[in-house]
């Protein structure tokens, strides 16, 4: 006992680490990202892959399968879901329940297979697969931008994609998927009469505008000019966005030109999803946040970019409008548990108030914020975020934390009443109550903890909880056992009870005594009263009440 003598003894020490601890906590709380949810990984893979004119058959043989051949070399795969469709080919990989480094590995591992297969076997005009992996960040949409025009040309479609690659650049910002985009494209509709009339074929007129409609890499010539030698990397440009210069490619052997058997015109690629607003064209922006990004500042930074662009737009016919503002759900769910957390804290100081006294209300009540505090900057250090799930951690452990430091403080100033000094008496009070104050908290943190190991999504979302409530009894634990004597021996002795609170404990402990005597005297009674409730219970949770 002489190290924890020297501990209470060092007011200075203990009065330091716990301005420490708050600072930190408050610190931690105020600069915590705000999300609805807690940050999970479904464990979830999906791999789109684009076929640029493509049927579903041919989609199906090209793309997906070649794929699903690559996904098998990967470990640790529940199960694979794909679907084909005209132009694009999508997968659904499902990991099982593995640990996070693990994952990141088999990730790394399937990138790997689907990149190789890619280069390999897939067709040159398909694009690359993007591989994405599936969480509650970019599961759904945090917010939906909407782009309104006049009219369903050029202009918006323009305007459109300028603005998803600005969001794309902003700050917080994961991916920006476009609703009613349409790419554009230039359309050669060809004339059977006129091909048939010089002996072509509508397959020649494909083969020549994939051959000629590219850009060709010749490589590199070296010049020399007496002493001086110059090397030029020699490019031929065939794509053009002018319809007239691919009119002028020519088809066959005959060298035939395309304008005489074909009319080359812009067109725009077939939508697979359209969007309107009040009857007006519209182009309907999703936008997905990163891992660990502050919701609520980052719908900030759009609605700040939206003000901004509209007066330029105007111009056009263009505006810009929130459709869905995800904050507003955010903002009313951490709202309701901040305060629900302000009105537990009150009544837990009420109560001890009510019972103990205001000296004593205080000591216990400001182990409170010093347990919330560390428990804060504990999970600001992993990476934890501002959301429900923490903040009913928070809730759910407000009563519990201040158990511990009742008993230890009514037992020192028993003791200090008994004549013993400040620092004596706080140690033989922790010879006496450490022991089942201990037990009392590991006892409740075993009641938690196996909700820290249940499997799957369930378990992912429920983890922070039971975490959270084992790691503030522990803390309010340091905080009983060391900081509370420290304050305890500087506050001094405890008053004398108010005559009207020794009066109102006198008469509940008289009765509590009498309703006990009245039980024990009746065991049959008692204990049948307590299986028919206990029955009752089991019957509403069977029946789903």
């Amino acid at each position: 006992m002489s190290l924890y003598r020297k501990l209470l003894e060092n007011h200075p020490l203990a009065n330091i680490a716990f301005a420490v601890v708050l600072m930190l906590g408050v610190f931690a709380y105020l600069t915590m990202p705000r999300e609805q949810d807690p940050e999970i990984n479904f464990n979830w893979v999906v791999i789109t892959t684009v076929l640029p004119g493509a049927s579903a058959e041919d989609v199906e043989k090209r793309v997906t399968e070649p794929l699903e051949d690559a996904i098998k070399g990967v470990a640790d795969i529940r199960f694979v879901l794909s679907s084909s469709r005209e132009n694009v080919s999508n997968i659904l990989v499902r990991f099982r329940d593995i640990p996070a480094s693990v994952f990141d590995k088999r990730i790394n591992d399937l990138r790997r297979e689907i990149q190789n297969k890619a280069s390999s076997e897939l067709p040159d005009v398909a694009k690359d697969p993007r591989v994405l992996e599936v969480t509650t960040s970019n599961g759904f949409p945090t917010a939906l931008v909407l782009v309104t025009g006049q009219a369903a040309d050029e202009v918006l479609r323009q305007r459109a994609r300028l603005l998803k690659n600005e969001f794309e650049r902003m700050n917080g910002v994961d991916q920006v998927f476009a609703t009613g985009l349409q790419d554009p494209e230039l359309l050669v509709e060809f004339d059977p009469v006129a091909l048939a009339n010089r002996g072509l074929s509508a397959t020649q007129v494909a083969d020549a505008t994939q051959a000629w409609f590219r850009d060709v890499f010749a490589g590199k010539v070296e010049t020399q000019s007496g002493d001086e030698r110059n090397a030029w990397l020699v490019r031929i440009l065939g794509e053009h966005v002018d319809p007239a210069k691919l009119a002028d490619i020519p088809v066959g052997s005959a060298q035939v030109p395309l304008a005489s058997v074909a009319e080359v015109s812009r067109g725009r690629a077939k939508a697979g999803s359209l969007a309107t607003h009040e009857g007006k064209p519209a182009v309907m922006l999703s936008i997905t946040k990163k891992s660990r990004v502050n919701t609520l500042d980052m719908i900030a930074r759009i609605n700040g970019f939206i003000a901004e662009k509209n007066p330029l737009l105007a111009a056009d016919g263009i505006r810009l409008e929130l459709l869905d503002d995800q904050t507003i759900p955010t903002r009313e769910s951490i709202g309701i548990m901040e305060a629900n957390a302000v009105v537990g804290l009150a009544v837990v100081l009420i109560i001890c108030w009510l019972f103990l006294g205001t000296r004593i209300a205080l000591l216990v009540g400001i182990g409170l914020p010093f347990s919330l505090a560390g428990t804060f900057a504990v999970l600001a250090a992993l990476g934890y975020t501002v959301n429900i799930s923490v903040l009913l951690g928070v809730v759910i452990v407000l009563g519990m934390v201040v158990d511990d430091a009742v008993v230890v403080v009514e037992t020192i100033y028993y003791k200090m009443q008994r004549g013993l000094a400040a620092i004596d008496a706080s140690i033989e009070a922790m010879r006496e109550v450490v022991a089942p104050v201990t037990s009392s908290v590991l006892t409740t943190m075993a009641a938690f903890l196996p909700l820290m190991l249940l499997p799957g999504i369930v378990g992912k979302f429920m983890f922070v909880i039971p975490f959270i409530i084992t790691l503030a009894l522990a803390i309010s634990l340091l905080e009983a056992y060391w900081m509370l004597p420290v304050h305890v021996a500087a506050v001094g002795r405890r008053p004398p009870a108010d005559d009207w609170r020794a009066r109102f404990n006198h008469r509940l402990r008289v009765r509590y005594s009498r309703l006990l005597l009245a039980l024990l005297r009746r065991p049959r009674l008692s204990l049948g009263a307590a299986g028919l409730v206990f029955v009752l219970a089991v019957g509403a949770v069977a029946g789903g009440a």
